[in-house]
């Protein structure tokens, strides 16, 4: 088909310096974990519950498209508690939602460990890339252990570069991000001061096709979206006849879609009734997700859903406060084991995602996706899931049931 792109820049982490001196998807029906269980699923169920809170405080804002990786930011604060004191460490972990009674600190890096290994394993249906990279300045001499640590757990790379150099210490750490997404995250850092002796970056890249191709060669008709308090936009909409997982939630008021990409992965599409999106919004919870994904019968729809282009770009230091983690912008003295070196104020917690679905063609794989054999277009009537007002967008890597990005298309034409 058609592929689906998403292309995520994860959370960009400065510390500067001051003076002179760190529920998931459910299985489908049927499903039963493996026994023991991975160790990602420690922490794939509060990845889950903190993308929510996070969600909900972005939504507040901005009635505009949203759009984040929560695998990305929830995996960048794990790595930089590594760094902190104790007490510290708790604190960011705590203030992601881990119970360190029922889940220690150990094992809580140690599901981060699994869960970045799992994800970065080769399939040749899903790519799917996650990486981390530490710059610390020529000057900072941090402990070795922490350098180990943050290598075995999290596949992170350190490199010294002179961050004092602030412009062109932006334009390599920008360049590395742009190689690693492939060119599709440009400028992920816009600004770097000569006081910042480090940097930590996450990165995710992401690329699959459906799993039931939309019609390739059907011309694209121009179809009105009702964006938020706007005139009726005209859109391209893509369709099918597909079977599809779908239903709806009279109690909630929308209508929910499961789209299957190639490889384990999907796309699950919530579309509110009309002037119910708030309603919608205050009712995600992690017990809500599970119930949907327990629900959804397989049934013939005829889908009709827009090509979308989104992005987001936020400073999250003015975010997270309000969800419990104030405390990641006062790390104390100890941050990265150098004592006497930086204050470790966290001054900038950015992140960057863009996703665009659309029917562009690929080299590898178009003609495989070709050969499916698609619904007979007029066999027999179909219910309607006709997208053309704002709706919210998760996408989930079902093997270790990870929420890989969530977001609200409330301008397809946006991007």
């Amino acid at each position: 088909m058609e592929p689906a792109w998403l292309w995520l820049l994860g959370a960009g982490i400065l510390a500067s310096a001051h003076g002179d001196k760190s529920p998931g998807l459910p299985p489908a029906p049927g499903a039963g974990l493996p026994e023991p269980a991975p160790a990602y699923h420690r922490v794939t169920p509060t990845i889950t519950s903190f993308a929510l809170r996070v969600y909900k405080q972005l939504a507040a804002e901005s009635p505009g498209n949203i759009l984040f990786s929560p695998v990305s930011v929830a995996s960048a604060l794990a790595l930089l508690s590594l760094g902190a004191r104790a007490d510290t460490s708790a604190q960011i972990l705590q203030g992601l939602g881990f119970n360190l009674t029922e889940t220690p600190t150990a094992s809580v890096h140690r599901g981060f460990q699994s869960l970045i290994h799992a994800l970065d394993l080769p399939s040749p249906k899903l790519e799917l890339k996650v990486g981390h990279a530490l710059f610390l300045d020529r000057q900072l001499k941090p402990r070795q252990r922490f350098l180990d640590a943050v290598r075995e757990l999290y596949g992170a790379s350190a490199f010294s570069v002179n961050l004092t150099d602030s412009a062109a210490a932006r334009r390599h750490m920008n360049g590395y991000v742009q190689k690693r997404t492939y060119g599709q995250v440009v400028g992920c850092l816009q600004e770097v001061s000569e006081d910042t002796p480090l940097v930590l970056l996450n990165h995710i890249f992401f690329k699959a096709k459906w799993k039931h191709p939309f019609h390739r060669y059907q011309p694209q008709k121009q179809e009105s979206f009702s964006a938020n308090e706007r005139p009726p936009l005209r859109v391209p909409m893509m369709q099918q006849k597909e079977m599809h997982r779908f239903l709806y939630d009279p109690e909630r008021a929308c209508t929910v879609l499961q789209v299957e990409h190639s490889g384990n992965a999907l796309a699950l599409l919530v579309l509110p009734d009309p002037g119910r999106m708030q309603q919608v919004e205050a009712a995600l919870q992690p017990e809500t997700l599970r119930t949907w994904s327990q629900l959804l019968p397989p049934s013939l729809l005829d889908l009709h859903l827009p090509r979308f282009a989104i992005s987001g770009t936020y400073n999250l230091e003015e975010i997270l406060p309000h969800i419990g983690l104030s405390n990641v912008f006062n790390l104390g003295e100890d941050l990265l084991g150098a004592p006497g070196w930086l204050n470790g104020t966290i001054f900038r917690v950015s992140h960057k995602a863009a996703m665009d679905m659309s029917e562009r063609g690929t080299k590898a794989g178009a003609a495989s996706g070709l050969l499916s054999q698609p619904q007979p277009l007029n066999v027999t009537w179909a219910p309607h899931a006709h997208f053309n007002r704002p709706f919210l967008v998760l996408v989930w890597e079902v093997a270790t049931q990870s929420l890989l990005l969530l977001g609200k298309v409330a301008n397809p034409a946006a991007g």
